[in-house]
């Protein structure tokens, strides 16, 4: 046999086994279409090397520049770089991507090392109440992250919501066997509500509604039946039924939306609130915020002594409008918290501050924006990306790095915000959840619920400012 079929046949070898090893994960569909698309360039400049060394050198550099240039000496050591190259992106690809998109929930609220660990799964389960008729995309998205939740963590589910619709729902998205063999399990059950609160509806309905899916499910909790509720719903209506139900914690004037944003710091996320409960806020607010969330930041992201910010206009103390100027001066007598003066706009993810309160009109409009970045970020990064040979090379290999870009920023990774100061744990998912963000705010709920996140709170009032 001679030494061109040999290369030619080990050069074969190496793309048909990582063709194989790409398509035996049908996770990264998409980067195997760029990846067999520059396996067969580089089989065309393989072929052209070894029919003539001079034309390779010049094929070569202009694929590869001066490395290529100084790897190829003959038409056997390209293809031999070539392989090695080929292997090593194989082993690249492996150890890269998958951990990253075979399981996304890896990179939920930047707790990596707690999913990896994995939860004790002999430890008793804890339930968790479920809207399963709020959101826009409710019962099947919601079910469906519910049941994918309740094999990752150690809870059960009371899902409530019409049972009927619930089922056919489950029927249409094939998860009714599933969702029979959890119920036989004991580990999810199913109970009948009325009709839930629309989004559009004012968030006194759940005063007429009385059999309203978010108001059951508050039930639940109010009865000991659940340690947590969630619902993807209207969250005002939420927050209505969580105070005519559970009721506030003593000396709280106004409970608040805390959702957490990512920092330049992946491990240390930024608790911001409040994002939307309270349009209109007084001193005596904010300054009750700065206390919830100085409480959630140690028990929940284990943070030994938050900083607090007050988000401003300028980081001077004689910055801002009438709301600010008050609320600094509360803040900054407070002996229990580590107040570290005005955040700027620049500095909410810069990661300098644990905790940024603010009143929920301008934290919803901080929310909203933030959630806008990782789409349009992406698409930015993908139009400059160069065009070409060599960049659908490039890109294969980058975009793994973009889509982590993306999770860190999406509000989907991050699932929902706990609703602090009433007296019980009660996770707002956003109106559009699905799965993936479903599973995320349970995991919230679990957390909460695990680390005791409401005898903590309850201390608050022994504060002498909560009591005056």
């Amino acid at each position: 046999m001679g030494k061109e079929t040999v290369q030619k046949i080990n050069k074969s070898r190496a793309i048909r086994r990582l063709v194989i090893w790409y398509k035996r994960n049908s996770a990264v569909t998409s980067i195997v279409d760029t990846a067999a698309s520059s396996a067969v360039t580089a089989s065309n400049v393989a072929g052209n090397v070894v029919s003539s060394a001079g034309s390779v050198v010049s094929t070569a550099s202009n694929v590869a520049g001066n490395v290529a240039g100084n790897v190829v000496s003959s038409a056997e050591s390209v293809v031999n770089t070539a392989s090695t190259v080929v292997s090593n992106a194989s082993s690249l690809a492996r150890n890269t991507l998958q951990p990253l998109v075979f399981d996304p929930l890896k990179r939920l609220q930047n707790s990596d090392n707690i999913l990896d660990k994995g939860y004790d799964t002999q430890s008793k389960r804890i339930w968790i109440a479920v809207d399963g008729m709020g959101g826009d995309y409710a019962p099947g998205p919601i079910l469906e992250g519910c049941l994918d939740a309740i094999s990752r963590f150690p809870i059960n589910i009371k899902f409530v919501g019409k049972i009927d619709k619930v089922k056919n729902a489950a029927d249409k998205i094939g998860l009714l066997q599933s969702l029979e063999k959890e119920i036989e399990n004991n580990r999810l059950e199913l109970i009948d509500s009325g009709e839930p609160i629309g989004m559009n509806e004012e968030a006194t309905a759940v005063r007429k509604k009385k059999n309203a899916s978010i108001n059951v499910a508050m039930d639940l909790v109010k009865n000991n039946k659940a340690q947590a509720v969630y619902s993807a719903g209207n969250s005002g209506a939420m927050m209505a039924s969580a105070i005519f139900r559970i009721g506030r914690l003593k000396g709280i004037e106004r409970p608040a939306i805390g959702a957490l944003f990512p920092t330049r710091d992946q491990t240390r996320p930024v608790l911001v609130l409040d994002v939307g409960a309270n349009t209109d806020c007084k001193p005596s607010y904010l300054h009750q915020f700065a206390l919830l969330g100085n409480i959630y930041a140690k028990d929940v992201l284990q943070v030994k002594k938050p900083r607090i910010g007050l988000l401003n206009i300028g980081e001077e103390e004689c910055k801002g409008n009438d709301l600010s100027l008050k609320t600094f001066q509360l803040l900054s007598t407070e002996k229990s918290l580590d107040f570290g003066g005005n955040c700027e706009g620049r500095d909410v993810l810069s990661g300098s501050f644990d905790v940024v309160v603010c009143d929920g009109f301008t934290g919803n409009i901080l929310l909203k924006f933030l959630e806008s970045v990782g789409g349009v970020l992406l698409d930015i990064l993908r139009s400059e990306l160069p065009r070409g040979r060599r960049g659908k090379v490039g890109s294969a290999f980058l975009k793994s790095n973009l889509i982590r870009i993306k999770k860190r920023l999406d509000h989907a990774e991050h699932g929902g915000a706990l609703l602090l100061g009433v007296n019980g744990i009660c996770v707002i998912g956003h109106g559009s959840s699905k799965s993936l963000s479903v599973v995320s705010a349970l995991r919230l709920a679990h957390s909460a619920v695990n680390h005791d996140v409401m005898a903590n709170l309850n201390q608050l009032q022994k504060l002498q400012v909560l009591n005056s």
